[in-house]
């Protein structure tokens, strides 16, 4: 899988969250990933240059976390900057339009692509997103309604679906009711369908 890759590189900060350490890394062009704290070194891909706790594209990317975390946002202004296939920037484009307390399927997702048997490389897509919770694929969920593969885990996923739910103030539009599943996914399907 080829990732067009910025030769300059990024600069990062890392915070703390409610859901654990973050890092965020960006540059001036925008924010490019927000990484969990126990990050797969190979899910995404950019060159680190050096910490900066004060470039105005981080600073401003943990004001918006914090006001999200805190129930006081429901979107995201900051500016983004994906780096990946042309593919998954379609894919991390439809996560952007998933509104705040509702989800989506991977089939729903490959449907609005205009290919709906693209569901599994919808998954390894979704799997890449390197902008986690702002380009929400934990609102991705599978047709059966279970907690599919995050990068974040499973129980990360569920807390932010849970909160979102809580604050959305109307009855939310699921595509089914999201529950984490029972069965334990392949290595490779855990892989493939990460948020």
């Amino acid at each position: 899988m080829a990732f067009h890759k910025r030769e300059d590189g990024y600069v990062h900060r890392t915070i703390t969250s409610p859901v654990g350490r973050l890092r965020l890394v960006g540059s001036d062009r925008g924010l490019a990933a927000i990484l969990w704290e126990n990050e797969s070194p190979h899910r995404v891909r950019l060159k680190l240059v050096r910490e900066d706790d004060l470039h105005p594209v981080l600073v401003k990317t943990e004001r918006q976390l914090r006001e999200y975390f805190a129930g006081q946002r429901r979107k995201f202004t900051v500016r983004l900057d994906f780096v990946g296939t042309p593919f998954q920037q379609r894919v991390w484009q439809a996560l952007l339009a998933i509104p705040f307390g509702e989800t989506r399927t991977y089939a729903e997702i490959a449907r609005q692509l205009g290919n709906g048997t693209a569901v599994r490389a919808v998954g390894a897509a979704n799997g890449r997103n390197p902008i986690s919770i702002i380009a929400p694929c934990h609102r991705v969920i599978g047709s059966d309604g279970a907690l599919r593969g995050y990068a974040g885990g499973l129980e990360t996923k569920a807390r932010l679906l849970a909160m979102e739910d809580s604050r959305s103030g109307t009855a939310s539009r699921r595509s089914p009711r999201p529950r984490l599943s029972r069965s334990r996914p392949s290595a490779r399907s855990q892989h493939s369908i990460a948020g």
